[in-house]
């Protein structure tokens, strides 16, 4: 798709629209601006995300699955869709809103600490004689 950055995630169909319902919702906490330290982990976490993808995704792994601390449940994330929340903690303090997956294929996503096993794991043997 020409002109499409699908890195970005999906855009806001309500963009620049004045009669947008969130314009009903107020801000309850404004993001507070990140320390040096929140920065440099979240950019950390994103060359992480992109060698989980790059290891991962060959052998059919479509994204990362969190475990919601506010409601209790997984949530289900694609590569692109992960990184542009990343992307969004880095440049607003907050992910944008986004639609829950859709009857997700759960086999075919795993935990941040699955994926980083798995790095460490294929880094282990990658050394063997």
């Amino acid at each position: 798709m020409e002109g499409v950055n699908l890195d970005e995630g999906p855009s806001d169909p309500f963009l620049d629209d004045p009669a947008d319902p969130a314009a009903l919702l107020e801000d309850v906490e404004p993001p507070q601006p990140l320390s040096e330290d929140e920065r440099a982990d979240i950019e950390a976490d994103l060359d992480e995300l992109a060698e989980f993808r790059q290891q991962l995704e060959p052998v059919g792994v479509a994204g990362i699955l969190v475990e919601c601390g506010d409601c209790g449940e997984q949530h289900y994330f694609g590569w692109d869709l992960m990184a542009a929340n990343l992307r969004a903690l880095l440049g607003e303090g907050r992910t944008h809103v986004h639609e829950p997956a859709f009857s997700p294929d759960r086999e075919s996503y795993v935990s941040w600490d699955y994926a980083r096993g798995y790095l460490d794991a294929w880094a282990a043997l990658s050394k063997r004689p």
